[in-house]
């Protein structure tokens, strides 16, 4: 826990001298003047317990009327029901983290601080201060260096997870243990990682084209709101999903190829690449290309949904008193919408790994999704869609565990603002 005034000792030498403590009083005003502007629909320099519900809504942010009172009652100073600008600016000035209704939204950011290794989550709302100051680009800086961290940490388990996935069967019945010794056997210790180095590489390009996306669909839905409701957002959030993962597609079709792959087979990401565009044209960068752009919208919809929902119950049974929901609530919500949603929408996944792995295997059929589907629902039954679910949750909570952590600290080195 930081408190208030060492958020003003900028030399961070532990104490606060006077011109720090007037720097800290002259920075805050202006924050909060934009805040309560903001928060003033009516433009009547005061605001009622409705225009906090209204503000907090369109932040994804949903209370009652009775929690929306307490917090407008904790800054009431003269019983009128209303706030004015007095009001607002003297009870969070020196209290920036209790019932402060900015501060609600902030702690709740999600897809930068979460990676499971599928990037189909639907990205957060940056503010308008954010986005002026850079501060959007740092939280995407240090997001992808906990992903790259976080996916290499379960490398193994992602690999072993694609595995299953594509040679899995009533009669390979492959298990975690076994698919991991039958891995160090064929390749050493190294082999764990085949496929890694691709998966890192695309974090880069993926979130710049989702991000871009995201901000031009959001223009072109119309809204002249700083962030969106939960629908418009899923609906941008989906949109700019496909187009990042129609772009980088080609990538998820290497790295499948180059966790496959055999000792010696490929020399590289290059050589990889070289050889199937020599061996199978460029058709074979966009197999499994439509079960994967359809597999975007449930995964989206659910860890949104759930995150949402969460987020909301939380804050409905506890925002009265914080608005800091602490490490371990952020973890759990986290966990638990992106779990709910790789569950979703893991048997289109499950096909789309298949359809990317069909040239690799000899004497293999080249099936369309239809046919993979029926073929693993008649051979293999219903949990035939779920071959490899087991190492996928294994590596949920290390993931976002090491994602989180990494990127904390990431965010205090790039300069960006703690919450």
């Amino acid at each position: 826990y930081c408190p208030p005034w060492c958020l003003a000792d900028n030399d961070l030498d532990g104490q606060m001298v006077f011109e720090e403590f007037v720097h800290y009083l002259q920075d805050q005003e202006k924050d909060l003047k934009l805040v309560f502007k903001n928060l003033d629909r009516r433009r009547a320099d005061k605001m009622d317990s409705k225009e906090i519900m209204q503000s907090l809504q369109d932040l994804g942010v949903h209370i009652s009327q009775q929690h929306a009172e307490k917090v407008l009652q904790s800054m009431d100073k003269n019983g009128t029901m209303t706030i004015d600008w007095n009001e607002w600016s003297n009870y969070p000035l020196l209290q920036p983290k209790e019932n402060n209704i900015p501060e609600i939204t902030l702690y709740w950011k999600h897809s930068t601080l979460f990676d499971v290794g599928d990037n189909l989550m639907v990205p957060d709302d940056f503010t308008t201060e954010e986005k002026l100051t850079g501060m959007w680009w740092r939280h995407l800086v240090a997001g992808g260096g906990a992903g790259a961290v976080s996916r290499t940490f379960t490398a193994p388990l992602d690999r072993l997870k694609v595995l299953m996935q594509v040679h899995g069967s009533r009669s390979n019945n492959m298990c975690i243990m076994s698919g991991l010794t039958q891995m160090i056997k064929e390749g050493g210790m190294r082999s764990l990682w085949r496929g890694n180095g691709i998966n890192i590489i695309k974090i880069a390009p993926e979130s710049a084209i989702k991000f871009m996306a995201y901000e031009q669909i959001k223009r072109l839905i119309g809204s002249d709101k700083e962030t969106l409701g939960i629908l418009e957002r899923f609906v941008a959030g989906s949109m700019a999903g496909v187009i990042a993962q129609s772009t980088i597609y080609p990538m998820e079709v290497l790295k499948t190829r180059l966790a496959l792959r055999k000792t010696g087979q490929y020399s590289g990401i290059s050589d990889c690449a070289k050889s199937i565009f020599r061996r199978e044209g460029l058709r074979a960068f966009y197999k499994g290309f439509i079960p994967n752009m359809m597999g975007i919208i449930p995964y989206a919809g659910i860890d949104l949904a759930v995150y949402e929902t969460l987020k909301n119950s939380w804050l409905e049974k506890y925002g009265a008193n914080s608005t800091d929901p602490g490490v371990l609530v952020l973890l759990g919500c986290g966990t638990v919408s992106s779990t709910c949603g790789q569950l979703s929408s893991y048997p289109l996944a499950l096909v789309r790994t298949r359809m990317q792995a069909q040239a690799m295997l000899e004497g293999s059929p080249q099936m369309t999704m239809s046919g993979l589907f029926k073929q693993i629902i008649q051979t293999e039954g219903a949990t035939g869609l779920y071959r490899g679910l087991a190492p996928n949750f294994l590596k949920v909570i290390p993931a976002v565990s090491i994602s989180y952590v990494v990127y904390e600290n990431l965010k205090m080195s790039l300069g960006v603002k703690s919450r």
